[in-house]
Formats: structure tokens, C-alpha cells, sequence
């Protein structure tokens, strides 16, 4: 059975056996059960590696009374969820995309984020950079240089040509210059499994 802890592009939390490439939380969101109870407790939205300095969670991702473990496909996936790096595993990720959005420190970059989820926004599909995502049709889609993927849990699984007309974006406007800056991390920013 499959923990209800792995994050879609638009947020949501699902259960799928998929874990993903990046780890991550919003504070505490599950009962004592494992169920999950609510979106988010905390502001921080944090995204982290999955392995760091050899840390092990004791009681797997759903420890009782402590946040909830979550997972995410790649870093575009957390990022357009509206997490950010961890100023701890990923500091020199933090440090470069807090200077990117001009944030005084991380409780502003969370207000700000904040704020911008779960918003979807609309602009010009050609304006968009590598790692956005956008909604067609219901389904989260990535950017990537003159195409679209099609995400699903395990990877990217279809592929379509970037046309010119607004679509609707789901990476917060904030992430987005970052984005724009030409900005990636120490985690893959894609998946690999990007089709043949």
C-alpha cells in the first residue's frame, strides 16, 4: 500500500508507489493514522534531497505528531507545487534562488509563495521557461525547450510541440523569474524518463 505523500505539479497530495527524485514538507499534515488531514501546516514549503549527510527518518515518512515526508517527481515538480530549496540540505540552491527573487530571507520568500499558491496565472506560452508548468486540459504539463511533457508519477509519458497562444500556469510568478534567470539546482530540475 502506497503512503499518501507523493506531490503533483498543481499541489495535491496523491498515493502512488512512484517516490520520485526530491523529498520535501509543509509541516505535519497527517493524523496518527497515517491519513492525510490537511494541505499544509506551515508557511515553509520546503524541497530536500533524499539523501543527506546519512539521515535516516526514524518511523518512516509519517512519524506520529512530526511532518509529514513528501515526494516529488523532480525539482520542477516541487516547484511548481510551491516549495523552495531547503536552506539546510540544499543551501547553496537556497542561496542562489533567494537572491534571484530579491527576498530579504526565507520568511519573505514564504509570504511570498505563499500568497501565489495555489493560483494558476495566465501568459503567453512562448514566454515561458525550461521547468514551468502549465495546465491543458485538466492535466499538469512541463515546459521544455520547444515541447510540451505530459507529467504522470513515474515520469514525463507524452509529448507535444509548444504552440503560441496564454495557457494557464501553475509554477507560482515568483519561481518563475527564477526560473527565467536561467536557475537549476544541485537535484534534477527534470526527471530523466522524458519519452524516447
Amino acid at each position: 500500500m502506497s503512503f499518501q505523500n507523493r506531490v503533483t505539479p498543481l499541489g495535491e497530495i496523491v498515493a502512488t508507489p512512484e517516490r520520485g527524485l526530491v523529498y520535501g514538507n509543509r509541516g505535519c499534515l497527517h493524523d496518527e493514522h497515517g491519513r492525510i488531514r490537511r494541505q499544509w501546516q506551515v508557511k515553509r514549503w520546503i524541497s530536500c534531497r533524499l539523501e543527506f549527510r546519512g539521515r535516516h527518518r526514524a518511523g518512516g515518512p509519517m512519524p506520529p505528531g512530526r511532518y509529514t515526508g513528501l515526494f516529488f517527481l523532480d525539482d520542477a515538480t516541487a516547484l511548481a507545487a510551491g516549495h523552495r530549496p531547503c536552506a539546510e540540505c540544499r543551501n547553496a540552491d537556497y542561496k542562489s534562488f533567494l537572491a534571484l527573487t530579491g527576498a530579504a530571507g526565507a520568511d519573505e520568500l514564504d509570504r511570498r509563495l505563499h500568497a501565489e499558491r495555489p493560483a494558476v496565472h495566465e501568459q503567453k506560452l512562448e514566454e515561458l521557461p525550461d521547468g514551468a508548468f502549465i495546465v491543458l486540459d485538466g492535466d499538469p504539463w512541463l515546459v521544455l525547450g520547444s515541447e510540451l511533457l505530459l507529467w504522470t508519477p513515474g515520469g514525463y509519458a507524452e509529448r507535444r510541440r509548444r504552440f503560441s497562444s496564454p495557457v494557464d500556469v501553475v509554477t507560482p510568478p515568483t519561481t518563475m523569474r527564477v526560473l527565467a534567470a536561467g536557475w537549476s539546482g544541485s537535484v534534477s530540475l527534470i526527471h530523466p524518463n522524458r519519452l524516447p
